[in-house]
Protein backbone atom coordinates (compact mmCIF):
# COMPACT_ATOMS: atom_id res chain seq x y z
CA UNK A 1 0.00 0.00 0.00
CA UNK A 2 1.11 3.24 -0.93
CA UNK A 3 1.76 6.14 1.24
CA UNK A 4 0.80 9.16 1.52
CA UNK A 5 1.80 12.60 3.61
CA UNK A 6 0.26 15.38 4.34
CA UNK A 7 2.25 18.52 6.02
CA UNK A 8 0.01 21.41 7.43
CA UNK A 9 1.84 24.17 9.12
CA UNK A 10 0.01 25.61 11.83
CA UNK A 11 0.26 29.12 13.59
CA UNK A 12 -3.05 29.55 15.97
CA UNK A 13 -4.75 27.10 14.31
CA UNK A 14 -6.86 25.84 17.16
CA UNK A 15 -10.23 26.26 15.24
CA UNK A 16 -9.12 24.24 12.22
CA UNK A 17 -6.78 21.79 12.84
CA UNK A 18 -9.12 19.08 14.09
CA UNK A 19 -11.94 19.77 11.69
CA UNK A 20 -9.21 19.73 9.19
CA UNK A 21 -8.01 16.09 10.47
CA UNK A 22 -11.78 14.93 9.95
CA UNK A 23 -12.05 15.80 6.89
CA UNK A 24 -8.79 13.96 5.57
CA UNK A 25 -9.48 11.15 7.37
CA UNK A 26 -12.61 11.50 5.47
CA UNK A 27 -11.25 11.88 2.37
CA UNK A 28 -9.27 8.74 2.44
CA UNK A 29 -11.61 6.86 3.56
CA UNK A 30 -14.04 7.53 1.17
CA UNK A 31 -12.28 8.36 -1.89
CA UNK A 32 -8.64 6.68 -1.16
CA UNK A 33 -9.49 3.69 0.43
CA UNK A 34 -6.64 2.20 -1.18
CA UNK A 35 -3.51 4.20 0.22
CA UNK A 36 -2.34 4.92 3.62
CA UNK A 37 -2.02 8.43 5.01
CA UNK A 38 1.16 10.26 7.12
CA UNK A 39 -0.48 13.46 8.78
CA UNK A 40 2.58 16.03 10.06
CA UNK A 41 1.03 18.97 11.67
CA UNK A 42 3.91 20.83 12.27
CA UNK A 43 3.25 24.17 14.44
CA UNK A 44 5.18 27.44 14.59
CA UNK A 45 4.79 28.03 18.12
CA UNK A 46 1.28 28.96 18.29
CA UNK A 47 0.24 31.17 21.29
CA UNK A 48 -3.05 29.54 21.53
CA UNK A 49 -4.60 25.82 21.99
CA UNK A 50 -2.74 24.30 18.89
CA UNK A 51 -0.30 21.91 20.33
CA UNK A 52 -2.91 20.49 22.72
CA UNK A 53 -5.64 20.01 20.06
CA UNK A 54 -2.32 18.26 18.25
CA UNK A 55 -1.41 16.20 20.83
CA UNK A 56 -5.16 15.21 20.96
CA UNK A 57 -5.17 13.70 17.60
CA UNK A 58 -1.86 12.04 17.94
CA UNK A 59 -3.30 10.18 20.57
CA UNK A 60 -6.29 8.92 18.74
CA UNK A 61 -4.17 8.34 15.35
CA UNK A 62 -1.01 7.12 15.34
CA UNK A 63 -0.93 8.27 11.37
CA UNK A 64 -0.97 11.78 12.57
CA UNK A 65 2.67 13.04 13.77
CA UNK A 66 3.72 16.36 15.28
CA UNK A 67 6.28 18.52 15.21
CA UNK A 68 6.40 21.60 17.88
CA UNK A 69 8.91 24.12 17.17
CA UNK A 70 11.14 25.78 19.94
CA UNK A 71 10.54 29.36 18.56
CA UNK A 72 8.51 30.62 15.19
CA UNK A 73 10.95 30.31 12.44
CA UNK A 74 8.87 31.60 9.24
CA UNK A 75 6.49 31.31 7.33
CA UNK A 76 8.87 29.63 4.96
CA UNK A 77 11.61 27.62 6.89
CA UNK A 78 8.66 25.43 8.97
CA UNK A 79 7.01 23.80 5.99
CA UNK A 80 10.00 23.34 4.11
CA UNK A 81 11.22 21.61 6.86
CA UNK A 82 8.34 19.02 8.00
CA UNK A 83 8.28 18.35 4.43
CA UNK A 84 11.97 16.81 4.76
CA UNK A 85 10.47 15.25 7.28
CA UNK A 86 7.81 13.84 5.29
CA UNK A 87 8.15 9.76 4.72
CA UNK A 88 5.62 8.94 2.08
CA UNK A 89 5.44 7.95 -1.49
CA UNK A 90 4.42 11.07 -1.98
CA UNK A 91 3.67 14.45 0.10
CA UNK A 92 1.39 17.38 -0.10
CA UNK A 93 1.85 20.81 1.49
CA UNK A 94 -1.71 22.23 2.64
CA UNK A 95 -2.22 24.93 5.00
CA UNK A 96 -4.75 24.26 7.95
CA UNK A 97 -7.43 27.36 7.69
CA UNK A 98 -9.29 25.47 4.81
CA UNK A 99 -7.85 28.01 1.89
CA UNK A 100 -6.66 25.28 0.02
CA UNK A 101 -9.17 22.75 -0.46
CA UNK A 102 -9.22 18.94 0.77
CA UNK A 103 -11.17 18.26 -2.58
CA UNK A 104 -8.30 19.03 -4.46
CA UNK A 105 -6.28 15.08 -2.63
CA UNK A 106 -8.29 13.00 -4.52
CA UNK A 107 -7.19 14.97 -8.08
CA UNK A 108 -3.73 15.10 -7.15
CA UNK A 109 -3.50 11.64 -6.23
CA UNK A 110 -4.78 10.98 -9.62
CA UNK A 111 -2.89 13.12 -11.72
CA UNK A 112 0.63 11.47 -9.99
CA UNK A 113 -0.81 7.72 -10.73
CA UNK A 114 -0.39 9.01 -14.29
CA UNK A 115 3.04 10.07 -13.70
CA UNK A 116 3.41 13.66 -12.96
CA UNK A 117 5.87 13.86 -10.00
CA UNK A 118 5.00 17.03 -9.32
CA UNK A 119 0.83 18.21 -9.16
CA UNK A 120 0.35 21.99 -8.49
CA UNK A 121 -2.36 24.21 -7.33
CA UNK A 122 -2.82 27.38 -9.68
CA UNK A 123 -5.15 30.03 -7.81
CA UNK A 124 -7.85 30.80 -10.71
CA UNK A 125 -9.90 33.38 -8.44
CA UNK A 126 -9.77 33.91 -4.13
CA UNK A 127 -12.41 35.13 -2.25
CA UNK A 128 -9.98 37.23 0.02
CA UNK A 129 -9.77 40.77 -0.52
CA UNK A 130 -10.02 41.82 -3.92
CA UNK A 131 -7.21 44.86 -3.91
CA UNK A 132 -4.65 41.93 -2.24
CA UNK A 133 -5.68 39.15 -5.14
CA UNK A 134 -4.97 42.31 -7.50
CA UNK A 135 -1.39 43.32 -6.36
CA UNK A 136 -0.54 39.58 -5.70
CA UNK A 137 -1.60 39.37 -9.51
CA UNK A 138 0.51 42.21 -10.60
CA UNK A 139 3.61 40.95 -8.47
CA UNK A 140 3.64 37.44 -9.71
CA UNK A 141 3.62 39.32 -13.34
CA UNK A 142 6.40 41.57 -12.77
CA UNK A 143 8.38 38.81 -10.93
CA UNK A 144 7.56 36.52 -13.88
CA UNK A 145 8.90 39.14 -16.35
CA UNK A 146 11.93 40.24 -14.18
CA UNK A 147 13.50 36.82 -13.12
CA UNK A 148 16.13 34.68 -15.77
CA UNK A 149 13.99 31.48 -13.88
CA UNK A 150 10.16 30.79 -15.12
CA UNK A 151 7.97 31.82 -12.24
CA UNK A 152 4.61 30.28 -11.26
CA UNK A 153 1.30 32.67 -11.23
CA UNK A 154 -0.76 32.58 -8.29
CA UNK A 155 1.18 29.10 -6.98
CA UNK A 156 1.33 29.11 -3.41
CA UNK A 157 2.47 26.04 -2.74
CA UNK A 158 -0.34 23.71 -2.19
CA UNK A 159 0.33 20.51 -4.01
CA UNK A 160 1.44 17.29 -4.52
CA UNK A 161 5.14 16.66 -4.58
CA UNK A 162 6.83 12.68 -5.21
CA UNK A 163 9.11 11.23 -2.75
CA UNK A 164 11.99 11.57 -5.28
CA UNK A 165 11.80 15.43 -5.68
CA UNK A 166 11.68 15.65 -1.42
CA UNK A 167 15.11 14.05 -1.79
CA UNK A 168 15.88 16.40 -4.13
CA UNK A 169 14.78 19.56 -2.05
CA UNK A 170 17.12 17.32 1.01
CA UNK A 171 20.19 17.38 -0.93
CA UNK A 172 19.55 21.51 -2.08
CA UNK A 173 20.71 22.45 1.77
CA UNK A 174 19.30 25.88 1.34
CA UNK A 175 19.15 27.62 4.67
CA UNK A 176 16.55 30.07 3.22
CA UNK A 177 13.99 27.88 0.93
CA UNK A 178 11.60 29.81 -1.37
CA UNK A 179 9.37 26.64 -2.57
CA UNK A 180 7.81 28.03 -5.13
CA UNK A 181 10.63 29.75 -6.98
CA UNK A 182 12.38 25.96 -6.48
CA UNK A 183 9.52 24.33 -7.65
CA UNK A 184 9.39 26.09 -10.89
CA UNK A 185 13.28 26.11 -11.10
CA UNK A 186 14.50 22.33 -10.35
CA UNK A 187 11.20 20.64 -10.34
CA UNK A 188 9.93 17.78 -12.51
CA UNK A 189 7.62 17.78 -15.04
CA UNK A 190 4.48 18.94 -13.37
CA UNK A 191 0.71 19.17 -13.75
CA UNK A 192 -0.96 22.21 -12.94
CA UNK A 193 -4.54 22.19 -11.63
CA UNK A 194 -6.90 25.22 -11.31
CA UNK A 195 -9.07 26.14 -8.41
CA UNK A 196 -10.97 28.64 -6.51
CA UNK A 197 -9.53 29.02 -3.43
CA UNK A 198 -12.45 29.48 -0.87
CA UNK A 199 -12.11 32.39 2.38
CA UNK A 200 -10.44 31.17 5.53
CA UNK A 201 -12.47 28.65 7.82
CA UNK A 202 -11.81 31.02 11.21
CA UNK A 203 -9.15 32.56 13.00
CA UNK A 204 -7.28 35.16 11.71
CA UNK A 205 -4.28 35.25 9.40
CA UNK A 206 -0.98 35.46 10.62
CA UNK A 207 0.65 37.42 7.17
CA UNK A 208 0.66 41.37 7.01
CA UNK A 209 2.54 43.81 5.30
CA UNK A 210 5.82 42.87 6.49
CA UNK A 211 5.56 39.29 5.99
CA UNK A 212 4.57 39.97 2.54
CA UNK A 213 7.32 42.62 1.90
CA UNK A 214 9.87 39.64 3.26
CA UNK A 215 8.33 36.92 0.57
CA UNK A 216 8.77 39.18 -2.22
CA UNK A 217 12.27 40.30 -1.40
CA UNK A 218 13.05 36.73 -1.05
CA UNK A 219 11.52 35.85 -4.31
CA UNK A 220 13.03 38.92 -5.67
CA UNK A 221 16.48 38.43 -4.43
CA UNK A 222 16.61 34.85 -5.12
CA UNK A 223 15.63 34.79 -8.37
CA UNK A 224 16.09 38.04 -9.90
CA UNK A 225 19.08 40.36 -10.77
CA UNK A 226 17.09 42.79 -12.08
CA UNK A 227 17.98 45.05 -8.49
CA UNK A 228 21.66 44.92 -8.84
CA UNK A 229 21.25 45.61 -12.40
CA UNK A 230 19.37 48.51 -12.12
CA UNK A 231 21.75 50.17 -9.69
CA UNK A 232 24.38 49.97 -11.80
CA UNK A 233 22.86 51.05 -14.72
CA UNK A 234 20.77 53.78 -13.02
CA UNK A 235 24.23 55.27 -10.77
CA UNK A 236 25.95 55.28 -14.22
CA UNK A 237 23.61 57.55 -15.36
CA UNK A 238 22.98 59.91 -12.76
CA UNK A 239 26.48 59.64 -12.38
CA UNK A 240 27.16 60.59 -15.49
CA UNK A 241 24.27 63.66 -15.74
CA UNK A 242 26.02 65.21 -12.44
CA UNK A 243 29.05 65.35 -14.42
CA UNK A 244 27.82 66.97 -17.24
CA UNK A 245 25.62 69.38 -15.01
CA UNK A 246 28.45 70.49 -12.92
CA UNK A 247 30.71 71.31 -15.79
CA UNK A 248 28.25 72.83 -17.41
CA UNK A 249 27.83 74.86 -14.49
CA UNK A 250 31.40 75.45 -13.72
CA UNK A 251 31.50 77.00 -17.65
CA UNK A 252 28.09 79.32 -17.27
CA UNK A 253 30.22 80.30 -13.79
CA UNK A 254 33.33 81.27 -15.48
CA UNK A 255 31.80 83.29 -18.20
CA UNK A 256 28.59 85.26 -15.91
CA UNK A 257 29.85 84.95 -12.55
CA UNK A 258 28.31 88.29 -11.81
CA UNK A 259 24.91 87.25 -13.02
CA UNK A 260 25.16 83.38 -11.38
CA UNK A 261 24.35 84.49 -7.76
CA UNK A 262 20.99 81.88 -7.35
CA UNK A 263 23.65 78.64 -8.81
CA UNK A 264 23.49 76.66 -5.16
CA UNK A 265 19.82 76.20 -5.70
CA UNK A 266 20.01 73.69 -8.42
CA UNK A 267 22.94 72.03 -7.14
CA UNK A 268 21.11 71.45 -3.65
CA UNK A 269 17.96 70.37 -5.22
CA UNK A 270 20.42 67.71 -7.58
CA UNK A 271 22.41 66.86 -4.34
CA UNK A 272 19.26 65.76 -2.32
CA UNK A 273 17.67 63.98 -5.38
CA UNK A 274 20.64 61.77 -6.34
CA UNK A 275 20.96 61.33 -2.21
CA UNK A 276 17.96 59.88 -2.20
CA UNK A 277 18.54 57.85 -5.36
CA UNK A 278 21.59 56.51 -3.51
CA UNK A 279 20.07 56.03 -0.17
CA UNK A 280 17.41 53.76 -1.50
CA UNK A 281 19.77 51.61 -3.93
CA UNK A 282 21.92 50.72 -1.10
CA UNK A 283 18.74 49.61 0.39
CA UNK A 284 18.33 47.24 -2.55
CA UNK A 285 21.31 46.08 -2.63
CA UNK A 286 21.66 45.64 1.28
CA UNK A 287 18.71 43.21 0.19
CA UNK A 288 20.58 40.98 -1.60
CA UNK A 289 23.46 41.13 0.36
CA UNK A 290 21.32 40.10 3.84
CA UNK A 291 19.70 36.72 1.76
CA UNK A 292 23.85 35.95 0.64
CA UNK A 293 24.63 36.00 4.36
CA UNK A 294 21.53 34.12 5.73
CA UNK A 295 22.88 31.37 3.45
CA UNK A 296 26.79 31.95 4.19
CA UNK A 297 25.73 31.61 8.24
CA UNK A 298 24.01 28.27 7.05
CA UNK A 299 21.88 27.60 10.17
CA UNK A 300 19.22 25.45 10.79
CA UNK A 301 15.83 25.56 9.32
CA UNK A 302 14.23 24.64 12.39
CA UNK A 303 14.92 23.94 15.97
CA UNK A 304 12.56 20.94 17.53
CA UNK A 305 11.36 21.23 20.78
CA UNK A 306 9.31 17.81 20.29
CA UNK A 307 7.64 15.25 18.29
CA UNK A 308 5.41 13.15 18.39
CA UNK A 309 4.39 9.19 16.70
CA UNK A 310 7.65 9.57 14.60
CA UNK A 311 9.35 5.94 14.39
CA UNK A 312 12.88 4.97 14.55
CA UNK A 313 12.23 4.48 10.96
CA UNK A 314 11.39 8.33 10.28
CA UNK A 315 14.62 8.55 12.76
CA UNK A 316 17.23 6.91 10.58
CA UNK A 317 15.96 8.64 7.26
CA UNK A 318 16.09 12.24 8.98
CA UNK A 319 19.73 11.28 10.36
CA UNK A 320 20.24 9.67 6.69
CA UNK A 321 19.95 13.22 5.15
CA UNK A 322 22.04 14.84 7.91
CA UNK A 323 24.78 12.29 7.26
CA UNK A 324 24.78 13.06 3.71
CA UNK A 325 24.74 16.77 4.11
CA UNK A 326 28.23 16.13 6.33
CA UNK A 327 29.50 13.97 3.80
CA UNK A 328 29.50 16.75 1.06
Amino acid sequence: MKTISIVVPCYNEEENVEVLYQAISSIFKKELPDYGYELIFIDNDSRDHTREKIRRLCSRDEGVKGIFNAKNFGQFNSPYYAMLQSTGDCTILMAADFQDPVEMIPRYVKEWEKGYRIVIGIKESSRENKLMYWLRSCYYKAIKKLSDVEQIEHFTGFGLYDARFIRVLRELDDPTPFLRGIVAELGFKRKEIPYDQPKRRAGKTSNNLYRLYDAAMLSITSYTKVGLRLATIFGSLCSFASMLVALVYLVLKLMYWDRFPAGMVPLLIGMFFLGSIQIFFIGLVGEYIMSMNARIMKRPLVIEEERINFTEEDMLLTAASVEDEDQR
